[in-house]
């Protein structure tokens, strides 16, 4: 990486990356519209003649298309749900799995660090974004890979947003879905928790006002304290009691702030500010009922059989918000639980219980373990 952003970029390995450029501007939500986007995605598998056994991974904020396998060149770290994307699960050897890297995203698809037209970077002149407009990229990533249905869309976090926007927009074109430690709409403590890290960003020096990509330097430092904010409320509190309790190192510091200070690193090595104050907005504008009579209205929509999945420890989504989301789709049977100490990671960590979620969903079976 450099000094200004762990983005992805056109002189690096492309990796396992594929990419679709629309063949026309996208039409944004909010008014007027984005030109010259393209979608980076990876697969695993081979599609059916007929596209049949196509599945979209949606990945959640700091995540990116690379689902499965190693690091290597254009890929910094292993993929983020490996155990996952691996035969008896999610078996590329049945399945054609697709993976985009989210519109507004900093790995291969446009987003704030991408080059417009003019050949300069988006910076400040990228749009603001919500899940509607990525789920619409997403549908044309759909189109030009010959997908009409998708025999299941899969997500949690964020990319649970936008699973859940694709069988609420679309009804027709997902078959089956799993949503995983997600709401149903973004609530005003998961907004107040990522002001203070918007505003960390923005007020770094090298902020720039969004246009710091030409710059000798740029604001991973408030990128940084944005992740340390945000990772506290992935985790919970009794796992950091346990794990960290309150004595400090021999550096003075405690080993919480070290464990923090960590992650802080390790994401400014492979994303971007720009991109995570854009995904971070569209998180905040996540609201499946706006527009459609309130969220009841637009669960019902849903056709797809669903399976919804929600964390006991988790502080960020809590279960209540799943259990909104299992109680008001009409194909859902009731919420699993996953019992974790992990808090909202927990759909990362936990691959055995989600990988009896993701086995439950493929072969309809009726268990009702874990079932609350």
């Amino acid at each position: 990486m450099s000094s200004v952003t762990g983005a992805w970029r056109e002189s690096d390995p492309p990796g396992r990356r594929q990419w679709v450029r629309l063949d026309r501007p996208l039409p944004l939500e909010r008014g007027g519209e984005l030109t010259a986007v393209q979608l980076a995605y990876e697969t695993w598998g081979t599609p059916a003649p007929d596209r049949s056994n196509a599945v979209l991974v949606l990945h959640a904020l700091t995540g990116d298309s690379h689902v499965a396998g190693p690091a290597g060149p254009g890929h910094p770290t292993a993929g983020w749900w490996d155990a996952l994307v691996q035969p008896g699960v999610i078996d590329p050897g049945r399945w054609f799995v697709v993976a985009p890297n989210v519109l507004g995203g900093c790995q291969g698809s446009t987003g704030p660090s991408s080059l417009a037209a003019d050949g300069k970077p988006w910076g400040s002149r990228f749009p603001a974004l919500t899940v509607r407009d990525q789920v619409a990229a997403e549908v044309a990533l759909a189109d030009a890979l010959g997908i009409d249905r998708w025999a299941a869309v899969v997500g949690g976090s964020m990319g649970g947003m936008r699973a859940l926007e694709w069988a609420v927009s679309v009804p027709d074109r997902v078959k089956s879905l799993l949503l995983l430690a997600s709401p149903a709409q973004s609530s005003a403590d998961q907004i107040a928790w990522t002001y203070p890290q918007l505003q960390a960003i923005r007020s770094d020096p090298w902020w720039r006002g969004g246009d710091y990509y030409d710059a000798e330097d740029g604001p991973w430092r408030g990128l940084a304290v944005a992740r340390r904010i945000a990772h506290v409320t992935y985790r919970s509190s009794g796992e950091l009691s346990a794990r960290f309790g309150r004595d400090p190192q021999g550096d003075g510091r405690y080993a919480v702030e070290s464990y923090l200070d960590h992650h802080a690193e390790k994401l400014v090595r492979r994303f971007d500010a720009g991109s995570y104050g854009v995904l971070a907005e569209a998180m905040n504008s996540h609201d499946v009922g706006r527009g459609r009579g309130g969220v009841r209205a637009a669960l019902r929509r849903v056709t797809a059989r669903t399976v919804v999945g929600g964390v006991t420890t988790d502080r960020l989504y809590p279960l209540a918000q799943q259990r909104e989301i299992a109680d008001g789709i009409p194909t859902a049977d009731g919420l699993r639980v996953i019992d974790s100490p992990y808090g909202h990671d927990a759909f990362l960590i936990e691959t055995e219980q989600i990988a009896a979620l993701v086995k439950e969903l493929f072969t309809g079976s009726e268990s009702r373990a874990g079932c609350r």
